[in-house]
C-alpha cells in the first residue's frame, strides 16, 4: 500500500492526497496553483522574516500554509515523508491571521506551519508510530508539546512518516520504513536512506514541506536524520520538553525536539516547546529537569538573528574551544570533511583540539539491554491508553498475524527480547542504568573539563547508504550516544557533503546548556554555510556508498 493511499484512507476512508484532504470543504476542487509566494523563498526564509512580513500585512499565515500544502502535494510523492495533512490547518491559519490583524500575535510560532512525527499524540489525527496496530481511532488528547504549539498559535500542518516504532522493533531495521507510510526517501538521492527514526520530519524539511518539524530521539533519531538530510536538529536536555503523549522507548533517554532548515528557527521552536510555564517538567515530562532550564535568553540568545548569521558572520566563534572527535570509522571522505571543517572553525577564531571521549565501549555494551527493560515498562503504559493492542505481548501477536507488518521489518526481535528482559525493578537492571548514567555524563564532563571546552564536535553521520530492506541499515553511528545516554543536549548542523550526500556536524555541550549550544551552533552554521537544496536525483550511479 502506498503512503498516499494509507494517508487518504486513515483520514477520510477514501484515497486522497494529504493536501487535498486538508483543503476538503474549502477549495479542494480548485486546480493546484504555484507553491511560490511573492518575495518569499521557502527554502531559505526564517521565522523572524515571516513574522515581520505578517506584521506588516505583506503575508498571511493562510497563504503560507496553502503554499506548503501545495508543495507537499507536488513534491512529497517523490519522498513519502508526509503521512497526512491536518483537516484543520487552514482554519488554524485563518485564526492566526485574525490575531495578526488585531495586533495580538501569540509569539514567534503564531501562524507558522509545523509538521509532527507520527509518534506524537494528536487528538484530531491518527497517531500510529508507523504501525497498523495504532491506525484506528486517534488518541483522546494531544501530547503536551502539541498543546504548547497550539497555545503558541502554530499551524499543525500534519504528521510525518518514521521508522516504525522509532526503529525499536527489528534486529535489522530499515530506517524510514513503516507499515503505515512505506519507505521515506532521501531528497538528495532518492535511493539513499534518510536515517531514522525521525526520517519523515528531516526529509520533509529538506524538501521545504514545512517551516519546522518535530522529531523524537532515544539515541540518534533526531540528529542522524538531520545530518543525513542536510537540516538542523536539536536533541534537548532530558526533561526540557515534555514527553507526555509521545510513544515511548525509554523514559531515561527519550526526548522530543525541534528540527528546521536553520538554527534560528530551531531555537525559536524550542523556546515554545519548553516555555517555562510549568507544563513541561515534573510529573508529565518523565524527566527531572525544570521547565525552561538551559533556555535563559531565548529567544534573544547571542547568535539568533533574522537571517542566520546576519550580524555574526561566524565571529561568535572567536575564542571558543571545541573538541573534535573525528570518528574515522565513518570513512575517509567524512574524515576529510572534518579536517576542512576544523580549518574553517580555526580561521573564524575557534580553538579546535582533537579529543576521544572515554568509556564508549562500555556504553555500547550496556545501553541496549537497559533499553529493552525500559521499553517493556514504558510501551505497556502507553498502549494501555490507546485502542488496539494493550500490551507489548498483544502487539507481538498483532504483528504475527498481519503480513503487511512484515514486508520490510521482517522480524520483531527487539519486541521479543524486551518481553524476556528483566523488569526495571530488578537490581541488576538498576545497577546497569546507574552505570550508564555515570559513565555517559563523565564521558562528556571529563572531556570538556580536561580541555576546557565549550562543546564537543563530531561527524553526525556517514554519507547515506542505499536503502535495502533485505540488508537493513548497515551503519552504527556512535557520535550520538554520549549525549543521548547522559541526557545532555546535542545539535546537528550541516557541515558539507560527500558528493551529493549531506553530512552533519554534531555539537554536544554540558547538561542544560541548550541555549549556549544553539548560540554556538548558529555561529558554526554561518561559518560553514553548508546548506543547499536537494536535487531529488534518482541515484548516484555508484560512489559514496557504504
Amino acid at each position: 500500500m502506498t503512503a498516499a493511499l494509507v494517508a487518504g484512507s486513515l483520514l477520510t476512508g477514501v484515497p486522497s492526497t494529504g493536501a487535498q484532504a486538508a483543503e476538503h470543504g474549502a477549495d479542494s476542487a480548485s486546480p493546484p496553483r504555484s507553491a511560490r509566494l511573492p518575495g518569499v523563498d521557502l527554502d531559505t526564509v526564517t521565522i523572524p522574516e515571516l513574522q515581520a512580513r505578517m506584521a506588516k500585512g505583506a503575508l498571511t499565515s493562510e497563504a503560507l500554509t496553502r503554499a506548503y500544502l501545495r508543495r507537499i502535494e507536488k513534491v512529497d510523492p517523490k519522498i513519502h515523508a508526509v503521512l497526512r495533512t491536518s483537516p484543520t490547518a487552514l482554519r488554524e491559519a485563518a485564526a492566526s491571521d485574525a490575531r495578526h490583524r488585531q495586533g495580538k500575535s501569540l509569539g514567534p510560532l503564531d501562524g507558522i506551519p509545523v509538521l509532527l512525527k507520527d509518534n506524537v499524540n494528536t487528538r484530531d489525527m491518527p497517531t500510529t508510530a508507523g504501525s497498523l496496530a495504532l491506525a484506528g481511532s486517534p488518541p483522546g488528547t494531544d501530547a503536551v508539546l502539541v498543546t504548547r504549539l497550539r497555545k503558541a498559535g502554530a499551524v499543525i500542518l500534519g504528521k510525518t512518516n518514521l521508522s516504525e516504532w522509532a526503529n525499536f522493533r527489528a534486529a535489522k531495521p530499515t530506517s524510514g520504513w513503516s507499515a503505515v507510510g512505506g519507505q521515506t526517501n532521501n531528497p538528495y538521492v532518492l535511493d539513499r536512506n534518510p536515517c531514522g527514526s525521525s526520517s519523515g520530519s528531516a526529509a520533509a524539511l529538506a524538501a521545504s514541506l514545512a517551516q519546522v518539524a518535530i522529531g523524537t530521539e532515544t539515541d540518534g533519531s533526531i540528529v542522524c536524520p538531520a545530518g543525513m538530510n542536510g537540516v538542523v536538529g536539536h536533541k534537548p536536555s532530558l526533561g526540557l520538553v515534555s514527553q507526555s503523549g509521545v510513544v515511548p522507548i525509554s523514559a531515561e533517554q527519550d526526548t522530543a525536539g525541534p528540527m528546521a532548515r536553520n538554527v534560528t528557527d530551531t531555537a525559536l521552536a524550542l523556546s515554545v516547546l519548553s516555555d517555562g510555564d510549568g507544563d513541561g517538567g515534573g510529573k508529565g515530562s518523565r524527566g527531572g529537569a525544570q521547565p525552561g532550564d538551559g533556555l535563559q535568553g531565548l529567544p534573544g540568545f547571542p547568535g539568533l538573528h533574522s537571517r542566520p548569521g546576519a550580524a555574526d558572520h561566524g565571529t561568535g566563534l572567536r575564542g571558543k574551544r571545541i573538541g573534535l572527535w573525528r570518528l574515522p570509522s565513518l570513512g575517509t571522505d567524512v574524515d576529510a570533511l572534518m579536517t576542512s571543517t576544523a580549518k574553517k572553525l580555526r580561521k573564524a577564531g575557534a580553538v579546535v583540539v582533537e579529543v576521544t571521549p572515554p568509556y564508549q565501549a562500555r556504553l555500547a555494551e550496556l545501553e541496549f539491554p537497559a533499553l529493552l527493560s525500559e521499553f517493556h515498562r514504558d510501551i505497556d503504559a502507553y498502549l494501555a491508553t490507546r485502542k488496539g493492542p494493550r500490551t507489548l505481548a498483544e502487539l507481538v501477536e498483532f504483528n504475527r498475524t498481519h503480513p503487511e507488518e512484515q514486508s520490510c521489518f521482517a522480524g520483531q526481535e527487539l519486541f521479543e527480547q524486551a518481553l524476556a528482559a528483566p523488569p526495571t525493578t530488578d537490581p541488576k537492571y538498576r545497577a546497569m542504568r546507574a552505570e550508564l548514567k555515570d559513565l555517559s555524563q563523565r564521558s562528556l564532563d571529563e572531556t570538556m573539563a580536561t580541555h576546557d571546552l565549550d562543546a564537543i564536535a563530531a561527524p553526525t553521520n556517514p554519507p547515506a547508504w542505499t536503502t535495502d530492506c533485505a540488508r537493513g541499515d548497515n551503519d552504527v553511528i556512535p557520535s550520538s550516544t554520549p549525549a543521548a545516554v547522559s541526557g545532555y543536549p546535542s545539535l546537528s548542523v550541516p557541515a558539507g557533503s560527500v558528493g551529493e550526500l549531506p553530512v552533519g556536524l554534531l555539537l554536544m555541550a554540558g547538561n542544560h546548556q541548550d541555549a549556549q549550544l544553539l548560540s554556538l551552533g548558529a555561529s558554526v552554521e554561518q561559518r560553514l554555510k553548508a546548506w543547499r537544496a536537494p536535487r531529488y536525483l534518482p541515484t548516484t550511479g555508484g560512489g559514496a556508498t557504504r
